[in-house]
C-alpha cells in the first residue's frame, strides 16, 4: 500500500474528514493520526480530547485496517465495541494502530490502541466485533 492509497481509503470515510483524521505508513506500518483540532475538545478548561472522538477515531482505525486487508470489499460494519479510556486525552496528536486478530469468513476480531507521546503509554484501548461484507 502506497501513501496515497492510504489516504484516498480514509478520504473515503465522511466521519473522518470531520475528525480531520490522516493516514500514515511508515515502511509496513500503516496507523492514523487524529490532529489536534479545537472541535475535538470535549473539556476545554482542562483541556481534553472529547471521548467520542477518541472512540470515533478508534472505530474509523479499525475498519481502515479491515478495508486495507479486502480492498475489493465495502466497508465492515461494527457488531459490538469496547473501548478502555486509560489516560487523559491532551490537545496534541493522537495515533493510532489496529490489529486484527481473528479475520473468519463472516466475522472480524479488532484491537485498536491509540496513544499520544508513548506508544507505550495507551490513552484508549478497542476491541471489536466487525461484521465482514460478503464478495458479490
Amino acid at each position: 500500500m502506497t501513501q496515497r492509497l492510504a489516504e484516498d481509503l480514509i478520504a473515503s470515510i465522511p466521519y473522518a474528514k470531520t475528525l480531520g483524521i490522516e493516514a500514515r505508513l511508515m515502511g509496513e506500518d500503516f496507523f492514523l493520526v487524529l490532529p489536534y483540532l479545537r472541535s475535538n475538545i470535549g473539556n476545554p478548561s482542562l483541556p481534553a480530547l472529547h471521548g467520542g472522538a477518541v472512540g470515533g477515531f478508534m472505530e474509523v482505525c479499525a475498519m481502515a485496517e479491515l478495508r486495507r486487508h479486502n480492498p475489493d470489499l465495502p466497508f465492515s460494519k461494527p457488531i459490538g465495541i469496547n473501548i478502555d479510556y486509560l489516560r487523559r486525552g491532551k490537545p496534541v496528536e493522537t495515533f493510532a494502530r489496529a490489529e486484527i486478530i481473528k479475520e473468519g469468513r463472516r466475522v472480524a476480531n479488532v484491537r485498536v490502541r491509540a496513544w499520544q507521546e508513548s506508544v507505550d503509554k495507551p490513552i484508549a484501548a478497542l476491541s471489536g466485533h466487525f461484521l465482514l461484507p460478503t464478495p458479490t
